[in-house]
């Protein structure tokens, strides 16, 4: 069993409750950036063995920051200078961390890859299927960010915090006196730890500024990069009124920002592409889900539809405020995750 150790609270927590109930576990931590951000720094890799000789366990580190800068880094990039938002923690879980990182682990002959992820996998007898499922803490619940994995890294997957509250794998690592049961967890994106996402591209690529416009197409003012904008966003658009501003609409190719009313942000309808079915082989008729637009979304019904080309038809009971081009929607029924697809 390969436990994946990020040097964290839950990753640390997960391997001492596979320890504790008798699995043989290898520690391995993914060393995916370079030293300085918070994408498994020097001192993470330290935490993760200090970790590890506590539990007893080997520890090794492994190299994938090539894979990392490739399929992580540059998706990143792109999406913003095609002006979408990206989900970089989604695209890492599935091609990194169940990926690169689980191919890795079947190599030294692993049968199953451990992580610190708040979400079940359970095996469905019936459709044969490997079913992911909402983790008991609905706070710390991650099942959004997994949603693109496969039947196959299902299979592999097993996650020993499914049935715990966050507080409760804190005192796990508190009782067996582990060095990082206080240490806090990180909320920003990992290799960019300032936030500062357009200072970040700017080192990687060229942007430049545009205009700004309203619905009807009437120039109000320059942007300095569309980098710098999100569908929903009211700061930073440096046009005074009455009322607010918000993004409406990025377009790449017209390199232009347009800005409307509050109420322009509402839609009741997005189309999923590049679909992941997990709940189900696939969509054959049309199906009532709730659906989470991005992560803290909270799960809205809709119908979704079929559509030729490998696309879905999502059709909200009520308008949903800043549905947002390259984000995931993920189609859940009750706590079972049906399937995902990228906003188009």
């Amino acid at each position: 069993m390969v436990v994946g150790m990020s040097g964290g609270v839950d990753s640390s927590s997960a391997a001492a409750i596979l320890k504790n109930k008798g699995y043989e576990v290898i520690g391995l931590t993914m060393k995916l950036w370079e030293d300085g951000s918070r994408c498994c720094s020097i001192e993470d890799v330290y935490d993760a063995k200090r970790v590890a000789a506590q539990l007893g366990i080997p520890h090794y580190v492994v190299n994938l920051k090539e894979d990392f800068e490739k399929k992580v880094v540059n998706y990143f990039i792109k999406e913003y200078l095609s002006g979408r938002t990206p989900n970089p923690c989604v695209v890492c879980n599935s091609k990194i961390k169940f990926g690169s990182f689980l191919q890795k682990a079947m190599e030294i002959d692993a049968k199953f890859v451990a992580t610190g992820h708040y979400a079940k996998v359970e095996h469905k007898d019936g459709s044969k299927r490997y079913i992911l499922k909402r983790g008991k803490d609905s706070d710390k619940d991650q099942s959004y960010f997994l949603a693109m994995l496969t039947q196959e890294s299902l299979s592999k997957t097993i996650l020993p915090l499914s049935n715990y509250m966050k507080d409760e794998a804190r005192e796990i690592a508190s009782q067996m006196e582990l060095k990082v049961a206080n240490k806090e967890e990180s909320q920003e994106v990992c290799f960019v730890p300032d936030g500062n996402y357009a200072n970040f591209i700017s080192r990687r690529a060229n942007f430049q500024e545009g205009d700004i416009v309203d619905k009807d197409g009437n120039i109000l003012g320059k942007h300095d990069g569309i980098v710098n904008y999100t569908i929903g966003q009211r700061r930073g658009i440096g046009k005074p009124r009455d009322k607010p501003f918000y993004v409406t609409k990025i377009d790449a190719n017209a390199n232009t920002i347009a800005v409307g009313d509050e109420e322009d942000l509402y839609s009741k309808h997005l189309i999923a592409r590049d679909l992941n079915w997990i709940g189900i082989k696939k969509l054959d008729s049309e199906m009532e889900v709730q659906v989470r637009i991005r992560h803290k979304h909270v799960p809205a019904t809709a119908v979704i539809y079929p559509r030729d080309g490998g696309e879905v038809l999502v059709e909200f009971k009520k308008p949903q405020r800043a549905i947002t081009p390259g984000q995931l929607a993920v189609f859940y029924s009750g706590d079972i995750v049906i399937g995902s697809g990228w906003t188009n």
